[in-house]
């Protein structure tokens, strides 16, 4: 199937629909809702994935050929309501229920995806938890998509991801961070190769300042140095033995 297109009228019932749907927090904005309809839209996503379930999993339902949502209730109706709800399209969407931090590491995907986005649980470290076992299934062009990106944790998520080669950052609108796949190879995430990431090749100033002086200093510098080093250290040593 070819990319979809979600009326006016069926986004609206959408948005009026989502403060039903669950107690668990702050609801995405028309504004965000929109730019999911947007860039969703623009090209065909026969394969997708969330994590959390909400306003997002009805317009994923619509826009998905196959979309699979890993989500817990947790007494929220974020599942049950959104299987309820009259905008929601059964015959598209799955749900693996449970906590992310179990039921992603025993998903088996059988197809890449198109569209993946991670709005599970937010305490540190579990969303890079959820981005370990995403990113290796998306296929080029995919369009990834971080929400709450003020809380700190998924914040230190998106920034990483702001560096890496993988991505480019699209948009941000509001709290959540829209990304796209890009061409370059994917990182083996059974290797280590930190220093081959974005995010890690600028190390800490404060902690490496000393070691980038020492080695940007020219030569002759650093024999006037030692110099005038020896010479403080002997005065010290005569005038402790009163020479």
């Amino acid at each position: 199937m070819g990319a979809r297109y979600l009326d006016e009228g069926l986004l609206a019932g959408i948005v009026r629909a989502a403060p039903t749907l669950h107690t668990a927090g702050p609801l995405a904005s028309p504004r965000v809702l929109k730019a999911l309809v947007r860039l969703l839209g623009a090209q065909p996503v026969h394969h997708s994935l969330e994590t959390g379930s909400g306003v997002t999993t009805l317009l994923f339902s619509h826009l998905s050929d196959d979309h699979v949502v890993f989500a817990l209730d947790g007494g929220s109706g974020s599942i049950q309501n959104v299987k309820t709800s009259p905008f929601f399209n059964a015959a598209s969407t799955s749900f693996v229920e449970g906590p992310t931090q179990k039921t992603l590491p025993l998903y088996r995907a059988r197809h890449r995806l198109q569209a993946a986005l991670l709005d599970g649980p937010h305490a540190f470290p579990f969303p890079f938890l959820e981005y370990y076992y995403v990113y290796p299934l998306l296929e080029e062009r995919a369009l990834l998509v971080i929400d709450d990106i003020h809380i700190r944790s998924v914040h230190d998520l998106y920034m990483f991801l702001r560096g890496d080669d993988m991505f480019d950052l699209l948009e941000v609108i509001e709290r959540t961070a829209f990304f796209r796949r890009t061409c370059a190879p994917i990182f083996d995430p059974l290797s280590d190769g930190w220093w081959l990431q974005g995010y890690n090749r600028r190390l800490l100033m404060r902690f490496t300042w000393y070691e980038r002086l020492r080695e940007s200093t020219p030569e002759p510098v650093k024999t006037v140095a030692r110099s005038i080093k020896r010479w403080i250290h002997g005065s010290a040593d005569r005038i402790s033995t009163g020479q």
